[in-house]
């Protein structure tokens, strides 16, 4: 009897096997993890451009030839993107984010050691496929990992990353090509992506209400794979983005390979979009367009990349080729308004979180004054120093600080938690699409508008005119009698002055083109109060 007792108190005294507990991570832990990365795939959409000439002497290739490193990026990074969605919830989402990082880092290996324009090429595509499916699964986790209520903040930081990425790519590019070797352009992204894949295995993981988001994709334990939805989009985009980005340098329609991609971009879309709306699964859900504000949402997605691209890309341009900075000189022009961004959108993001400004509001005072600051820019002229453009990128950032983050409370407002997924593909499709659009858009715009400005000022300036012929033969004299001959006095002295030209058509087109993306971004800003009202931090409301 003892003995029986004594064993029950022993039972008794022995302590319960642990339970191991679900371990919390702060959310902001995470937040910072997957910005890292996106951080990275942005910044390698720029960082290649002011190496281009470097490459082209490194590969033995035309400069020509070379921009092909740009545009196979960019295409496989739009083939891939939206359909970001569908492919992480086949594979899962942290597998599949681990698994673009991977391809990212490894591929910018291969870029960074190539031997060949083809082998190089080649490790583009790969890195683009890689980076495609970065941005939109970054928001798709930030949209599950912060409750509504605290949605902003995280927006606010991924705000700061998609902003000043493609800003700081061609001055760190500049910076590195001009210092080292342009190889380490690509080679950097090496220890990023390492140290992104050990944070993100430590740190992220899948929602529980993932994996019944998950099982939308296998019926009867077999998956379901959307093949045409899949072919449509890949070829659409990827014929869309060759346009884009070739055009200009082809003559747009002139080339019948252009004209070429432009029926097979179009068709494809058009004909995915009616596949799209009538499949069960969908690779992108168009469907989602139906709720208001979502699609008053991806608008401003669209208007938000094609400003923010298209001055990012001419701005650097406009410096270079007519006010003689460097690279880096420039790049040091967007660097306030990076750094209003980086301190106001916080702001932003508690304004909206303590109902302080609804979101509708204050995105509708970001988007006005982002079209001003596109057109105080358009007034600039030859003598507008380095203090006047950064501070008209200071207040251009001070609209983008406040645009993004109440945006994209607006775009998830009406979404239920298991259509944030498929969301931050769609908003992400329409943002990327916008940029391209943009860069495509100033460069033909302003040569085109310089063409113009050319014929019409070269069409009231009388060659035979007294006051350019005596400044013509002051300008020779002064020459002569630094040494020239006559007729090479001459002949300098006439080219002084066509440079003068050239430079002043130059700049006028420049400033077409900053008042064109100032006019279209104020007749787009009536259309948020359009949006539904909606009470910040709440449920979703009815999708309509």
């Amino acid at each position: 009897m003892a003995t029986a007792t004594l064993t029950q108190e022993q039972v008794q005294l022995s302590p319960p096997k642990p339970v191991r507990a679900a371990r919390v991570v702060n959310p902001w832990v995470v937040a910072l993890t997957v910005t890292l990365a996106t951080f990275m795939e942005l910044l390698d959409t720029s960082i290649a451009n002011v190496s281009l000439p470097y490459i082209a002497g490194g590969l033995g290739r035309s400069y020509d030839e070379v921009t092909w490193i740009l545009t196979t990026y960019l295409v496989a990074n739009a083939v891939v993107l939206p359909m970001s969605a569908w492919l992480s919830r086949v594979f899962g989402r942290k597998t599949y984010y681990m698994a673009c990082v991977a391809l990212f880092t490894i591929t910018s290996f291969f870029c960074g050691i190539a031997p060949s324009l083809n082998i190089m090429l080649l490790s583009r595509v790969l890195q683009g496929i890689g980076g495609g499916g970065l941005a939109p699964v970054e928001q798709a986790i930030l949209v599950d990992t912060f409750p509504p209520a605290k949605r902003a903040s995280a927006f606010a930081l991924y705000t700061v990353a998609i902003v000043t990425a493609p800003a700081i790519g061609p001055v760190l590019g500049g910076w590195i090509t001009d210092n080292y070797n342009w190889r380490w352009v690509f080679l950097i992204n090496i220890p990023i992506g390492i140290l992104s894949l050990f944070l993100t295995n430590r740190f992220v993981s899948d929602p529980p209400s993932y994996a019944e988001e998950r099982k939308t994709v296998r019926r009867d334990g077999k998956l379901r794979v959307d093949g045409i939805g899949i072919a449509l989009i890949g070829l659409g985009s990827a014929a869309l983005e060759v346009l884009l980005d070739r055009g200009q340098i082809d003559d747009w329609f002139g080339s019948s390979f252009i004209t070429w991609m432009f029926v097979i971009g179009v068709t494809c879309l058009t004909v995915a979009v009616f596949w799209e709306l009538h499949h069960s699964d969908p690779v992108i859900d168009f469907r989602m367009l139906k709720v208001r504000n979502f699609a008053i949402a991806n608008l401003f997605y669209f208007v938000f990349g094609f400003g923010l691209f298209a001055s990012t890309t001419m701005i650097p341009q406009l410096l270079q080729s007519l006010y003689g900075y460097r690279a880096i000189d420039a790049g040091l022009v967007l660097g306030p308004g990076a750094f209003v961004i980086t301190v106001l959108a916080p702001v932003g993001a508690q304004l909206v979180q303590r109902s302080i400004i609804h979101p509708r509001i204050l995105l509708f005072g970001a988007v006005l004054v982002v079209g001003i600051s596109f057109l105080h820019y358009s007034h600039f002229n030859l003598d507008t120093d380095y203090n006047h453009y950064a501070l008209a990128r200071a207040l251009q950032g001070l609209g983008y600080a406040f645009f993004f983050v109440p945006l994209s409370v607006i775009a998830y407002s009406q979404l239920s938690p298991g259509q944030n997924n498929k969301a931050s593909s769609l908003t992400n499709f329409f943002r990327n699409w916008g940029g391209s659009f943009g860069i495509a858009f100033i460069t033909t715009v302003s040569e085109r508008r310089q063409n113009f400005h050319q014929s019409t000022v070269g069409s009231n300036l009388n060659g035979s005119s007294h006051y350019l012929q005596q400044s013509v033969q002051q300008t020779a004299a002064y020459l002569q009698a630094h040494g020239f001959s006559h007729a090479d006095a001459l002949k300098a002295s006439y080219a002084r002055y066509y440079e003068q030209l050239h430079a002043q058509t130059q700049l006028l087109a420049f400033m077409d083109c900053f008042h064109l993306i100032g006019v279209i971004t104020l007749i787009a800003a009536p259309l948020v109060l359009v949006t539904r009202y909606f009470k910040v931090g709440g449920k979703a409301g009815p999708a309509h």
